[in-house]
């Protein structure tokens, strides 16, 4: 491949953001962004009006156009994949959820074996959102395969998935967390909190342990109170943890969001979309796991009991969500949706950033944030379709 130049008025850079400069693409990856074209001479791709930002991560996504990880399905997989592109997402974690042992089986397998065959967005781990949850705030995660932690369980599917398991999420309070939490963490997987009665005493334990995100903060786990201050508290009181967070007007208050980016910081916030099959799909009737939604209105909602059922939204939406509520800068909202997320899962070292050395996957966008083309190895692989 050959080595070009992107120009445009703004680049979302590590150090913050430069205007008015040149950003080398070598062999597929960035190069160190300058202010001079070196070589005039050199072929330019001129985005003169628009911003030049890192793919999108999103690391808690179930689904997406009709298709979801627990179909255990590699062209659905695929599908995800390639559909992600239109939401500016380059790196993804595909998110299980609870089910039997042996469906979780098979899905490890089949994600351990294809995953570097994507085309599309790339999946740079898997996300265990369960099976080792508690009742109370179950969500739409199905109590029947609800189990203690079990490490030999964990160790036959991060076996069979080649080690791709990046992120796990359990309630603290189940037996035997404590010490799953130090093995896992030892290993370098980050264990995660969701789905949690837990009080705040036995959420810092677990922090204590190794635990690091706190699973879409607010949802699904036991609330702020002046005499408990119960998980959301210790995700608002533990100064190095991570916190998720569903910005699609539906999950979380803006005020919420906002309260909770204050107290533990915007570099701290990840934003993720938990989406299900049903994102980019019509309103409707959908499956999630075992269980019938009804999509309505931009949300996702259980027929029976009318709870949340994940979401539909799109990553570059929460990002423009979050800067339109104003609780976020251009800059802040952009880092929550790519770095953040990265670095709350162990794999900035791949994705995120525009940073030297980095493949090439990075967003052309307008100043009002929407996403106009996706890039991936330095290649455009998605433009938005002029309408009219």
């Amino acid at each position: 491949m050959e080595t070009y130049y992107i120009h445009a008025s703004r680049f979302f850079l590590p150090e913050g953001v430069k205007s008015q400069g040149y950003l080398p693409i070598v062999d597929g990856k960035f190069g160190e962004f300058t202010k001079e074209l070196p070589d005039q001479e050199s072929r330019v791709l001129d985005y003169t009006g628009k911003w030049i930002a890192p793919g999108l991560v999103d690391t808690h996504i179930h689904g997406y156009r009709g298709y979801d990880v627990m179909d255990n399905d590699v062209e659905g997989l695929k599908e995800i994949s390639k559909g992600l592109l239109s939401c500016g997402v380059t790196s993804f974690l595909p998110t299980t959820l609870t089910s039997d042992v042996e469906s979780l089986n098979a899905v490890s397998k089949t994600i351990g074996e294809h995953y570097q065959d994507m085309p599309g967005a790339k999946i740079r781990g898997i996300f265990f959102e369960g099976p080792f949850f508690t009742e109370e705030h179950k969500g739409a995660q199905n109590p029947d395969f609800f189990s203690d932690p079990d490490l030999d369980n964990f160790q036959h599917w991060q076996e069979l998935s080649g080690g791709l398991i990046k992120k796990i999420a359990l309630a603290p309070e189940r037996e035997g967390a404590t010490a799953f939490i130090k093995e896992l963490s030892a290993q370098g997987v980050t264990v995660a909190l969701a789905h949690s009665s837990a009080t705040y005493q036995k959420a810092r334990e677990a922090v204590s342990a190794g635990a690091s995100v706190f699973v879409h903060t607010y949802n699904g786990m036991s609330g702020l109170s002046h005499r408990e201050p119960g998980m959301v508290g210790a995700a608002m009181n533990t100064a190095d943890t991570f916190s998720e967070l569903i910005c699609d007007g539906h999950h979380v208050h803006p005020a919420a969001a906002e309260i909770l980016m204050n107290v533990k910081g915007r570099d701290r916030v990840a934003l993720i979309t938990d989406c299900m099959r049903a994102g980019g799909m019509p309103d409707g009737e959908y499956q999630l796991g075992e269980f019938p939604v009804e999509v309505s209105s931009g949300a996702a909602r259980l027929k029976t009991g009318g709870s949340l059922a994940g979401s539909v939204l799109e990553l570059m939406d929460a990002v423009r969500n979050v800067h339109d509520w104003n609780i976020a800068t251009i800059e802040e909202s952009i880092r929550m949706a790519s770095i953040v997320p990265a670095e709350s899962c162990g794999i900035e070292d791949k994705c995120g950033s525009i940073k030297a050395g980095h493949d090439a996957d990075f967003i052309v966008i307008d100043s009002q944030l929407n996403l106009e083309e996706t890039y991936l190895n330095g290649e455009r692989v998605y433009k938005k379709e002029i309408k009219g």
